[in-house]
This record gives C-alpha cells, sequence and structure tokens, in this order.
C-alpha cells in the first residue's frame, strides 16, 4: 500500500499519512460515481439545493478547525485561512440563488406551429484535479455547481491540501449528499494520470500551466469536456493621475497576500515615470510592514512556501534579475528555515528581458517598472503568454475603459487587484487557460444543452 505523506511546509513536520489511492482503486470509484449518477439527476433541484445549504451550515460550524487544518497542510496564514472559508460562503449562496434558473428550461422562439427551446442536462461524470492554494474556493467552484446541475464528482485535490479536501467530502456527505456522488481520491500526480484514464464526461482541472498541457494532451481525441484554470502572470499599471498611496497600498497587498501565491496575485507593475519613486516609497514601506512568520499567529500576514521545489524558482528569478540590473530593494532569498520561507521581494530598474517579469512567480516576489505612458504600459501588459488579470488605477473612469478594453485578459480591475466575484465568469486568456467557472456561466458549464424543435401536429 502506497501512504501519501503530510508535512507542514512552515516547520518541515509530519502531520498526517494517508493510505493513496491507486489505478485500480481510482476505476472502482469512477465506476461506483457513474452509477450513483443518474438517480442523483432524476432527484428534483429543491432536493439538490438542500444539501447544499446544510454544506453552508457545516462550514460555518466547523470554521476554526477546518482553517487551522488548511494553515497546517499549506502554510496559509491563520487570518487568511478563516478568510478564506468565510468567503466560500457568498459564493455557495451565489450558486444556491441561480443554479435553478441557470438550468430551467429556454424558450427561444414560438411561431406559427414551431417551438424551439433549450434544456440544460448534466454532463454526466465529472472529473475535478484541484488546486492548494485555494482548495476551498477553486474545489467548491467546481464541487457545488457539478453536483447542483446533476453530476456525480471524483474530486482530485492537491497533494498538498488532502485534508482539507477530505474535510470538503465529509461535510458534504455528512449534509445528505449520497457518498458516491463526491468520491475523494487521495494521491498525488500518478493518481491524476489514473483518473484521466477513466471514462469521465468533463475535466475540470486548476494549476500550473505545465500540468494543464500534460492533461489536454493526454485527453487529446476523446471528445471529453475540458476546462484548464491555469497560471498567470497579472499586471497592473498606475498612470500619471493616481494616487500614489492608496495604489502602492493596494498593490502590495495584492502581490503579497496568500505568500503571492495566488493565480491572480499581482506579478508585475508598471508605474508612470512621474509617479514612480512616490509610489516605490510607499509600497516599500507597505511591504515593509507585513509580518512574516508562524502562520498560526494572527499577527502574521507572510506565512510560508506551500511547496519546497517553489523555493529554487524564486531564488533563479531573482539571480536572473539581479544579473540583468534590476535593483533589489527588499528580500531576494530564502529565510532561515525549518520549513520553506521566502522574503518578501521588491525590485525595481526591471524589464521583460527578466524571468521575473516573464514567467509565473507564485510568491512573494514582485517587480516595478518605469513607464512613459498609457500606450508604453498596455504593450508591456499585453506582452505575455499569460491573460488572467490586469487592472488600471487612474482617477479617469473613461480612460480606465479604453485602456482596459485593449488589455488581453479575463478579468479587468479598475483602483482595484486580486479579487474574485461569485458573479463574474472566471477565465483566461493564452496561456491561462480555457472554459470558466463561476458566474452563471459557470452553472452551465456542468450541462449539456440539448435543443428542442417542437411542431404541432
Amino acid at each position: 500500500m502506497t501512504l501519501l505523506k503530510i508535512f507542514n511546509p512552515a516547520t518541515g513536520e509530519p502531520i498526517d499519512e494517508l493510505a493513496a489511492d491507486d489505478a485500480a482503486s481510482v476505476a472502482a470509484k469512477a465506476a461506483a460515481a457513474r452509477r450513483a449518477q443518474p438517480a442523483w439527476a432524476a432527484q428534483p433541484i429543491a432536493e439538490r439545493l438542500a444539501v447544499i445549504q446544510r454544506f453552508r451550515e457545516r462550514l460555518v460550524a466547523e470554521t476554526e478547525a477546518l482553517a487551522r487544518t488548511l494553515t497546517l497542510e499549506v502554510g496559509k496564514p491563520i487570518g487568511q485561512a478563516r478568510n478564506e472559508v468565510n468567503g466560500l460562503l457568498p459564493r455557495l449562496d451565489f450558486f444556491l440563488e441561480r443554479a435553478e434558473g441557470a438550468v430551467r428550461d429556454e424558450h427561444v422562439f414560438s411561431g406559427g406551429d414551431m417551438h424551439e427551446q433549450i434544456s440544460h442536462g448534466p454532463l454526466g461524470l465529472v472529473a475535478n484535479i484541484s488546486a492548494w492554494n485555494y482548495p476551498y474556493f477553486v474545489g467548491c467552484n467546481v464541487i457545488v455547481p457539478a453536483l447542483l446541475t446533476g453530476n456525480a464528482v471524483l474530486y482530485k485535490p492537491s497533494e498538498y491540501a488532502t485534508l482539507t479536501g477530505l474535510h470538503i467530502a465529509r461535510l458534504l456527505h455528512e449534509s445528505g449528499l449520497p457518498a458516491d456522488l463526491l468520491i475523494p481520491l487521495v494521491g498525488a500526480g500518478e493518481v491524476g494520470a489514473a483518473l484521466l484514464q477513466q471514462a469521465i464526461d468533463g475535466l475540470f482541472f486548476t494549476g500550473s500551466h505545465a500540468t494543464g498541457q500534460r492533461i489536454a494532451a493526454a485527453l487529446a481525441g476523446r471528445f471529453v469536456k475540458l476546462q484548464l484554470e491555469l497560471g498567470g502572470k497579472d499586471p497592473s499599471y498606475v498612470r500619471a493621475d493616481a494616487d500614489a498611496k492608496t495604489a502602492a497600498e493596494s498593490l502590495a497587498d495584492g502581490a503579497m497576500y496568500n505568500t503571492g501565491q495566488s493565480c491572480c496575485s499581482v506579478e508585475r507593475i508598471y508605474v508612470h515615470e512621474s509617479l514612480h519613486d512616490e509610489f516605490v516609497r510607499h509600497f516599500v514601506a507597505t511591504v515593509d510592514s507585513l509580518e512574516v512568520g508562524d502562520p498560526m499567529d494572527e499577527r502574521t500576514t507572510i506565512g510560508a512556501i506551500t511547496r519546497a521545489p517553489q523555493l529554487a524558482v524564486l531564488e533563479a528569478q531573482c539571480a536572473d534579475a539581479k544579473a540583468l540590473g534590476a535593483t533589489l530593494l527588499r528580500g531576494g532569498q530564502r529565510l532561515p528555515g525549518p520549513g520553506n520561507w521566502f522574503a518578501p521581494t521588491v525590485f525595481t530598474n526591471v524589464d521583460h528581458r527578466m524571468q521575473l517579469m516573464r514567467e509565473e512567480s507564485f510568491g512573494p516576489v514582485i517587480g516595478i517598472q518605469k513607464v512613459s505612458g498609457d500606450e508604453e504600459a498596455l504593450a508591456l501588459m499585453n506582452d505575455s503568454r499569460y491573460g488572467l488579470t490586469a487592472g488600471v488605477y487612474t482617477k479617469d473612469e473613461a480612460k480606465a475603459h479604453e485602456l482596459l478594453a485593449r488589455v488581453n485578459a479575463g478579468s479587468v480591475y479598475w483602483n482595484c487587484c486580486d479579487r474574485v466575484s461569485p458573479r463574474l465568469p472566471w477565465s483566461g486568456v493564452g496561456d491561462s487557460g480555457i472554459g470558466l467557472t463561476l458566474s452563471s456561466y459557470g452553472i452551465q458549464t456542468f450541462t449539456r444543452p440539448k435543443a428542442w424543435h417542437l411542431k404541432s401536429a
């Protein structure tokens, strides 16, 4: 029997070990979920909604314990872990409010003896390979609307957030969801590979671009619905008319929250030359105010790096930036262990020759580049293979709309950043992925529309 060993990234100490799945157990679980799905789809949607409402109530009742588990296994500061559990509640409220309307039959035409309508049936068996950085958000963005629309779900939480993933499954089962309709899979990459071999009807993945490429290749030719929520190299532009202090404080939070381990973290900043020095001064002051330390300490705002291999990526980006002439203002190195720690890092005098401005960092590292005006900023923002989010800070709303309309990104922000709303679709351009979650579209994505042509006799 293979064991999955779970470690605390803040201390390096073991937390738990779990029996991992193998190819045989994955196949057996897939068969069980497939058998269970038709009866679930046949249930009135009111019964499915009631399960999710009870799930919500259990999240509220266990918030503190759930947050502590999340902090222990991913190194997220406890206040931010608590924010994540609490932040799931309005997403659930949105799904509960909108699911029935999103799958209601649409009557689109009546004329003469012909009527046309659209129905929305479930895909069937949905596979979800989820991420560790926001496991409640990214997991439930798939699990909840998939269940509400009548699907069964095979759920592989990240090996770095398995305990949290098992809590999600447990709470749903305790809320009245039959066990075979959401089956968690325990393990690392080989378990995900076994999942891809099953007769699934949809694959929903959140994670790195490299893993997304491998998943797309594995499913090529099978005509399985595929959604890939991948990385970002998210830019923001601070125009000359912006308030330097307000923008700096907002963007420092957007770059450093969750220790920079978010696909929508601010990863590159462009500042008009007339505002640059003032902005940098306020930005560095904000970074200096952040507390690096024990993730269980309520005062901590910068926690551990969840995956130890990411430390080498951050070191390489910093070394490359320095070698090419960037100015290091703060950080730039690992912090002493035990555990996985990297100092909040700020570079100026950066440019697009540097990995720091081109490749995803996924850590507390940021580059700030001086620009001469809007057109230069826009060209640099679009000079990326990624297109997840982008923002503009300015007092001129019309100019913000003009610039954001020309940015290649799935989500755009005016005077804010690093924000996700359940009411808006979450999608990407280019190497940031395909498909979407959230919004009413993110409910319907788990359905198969059927066109009805009805002619009266």
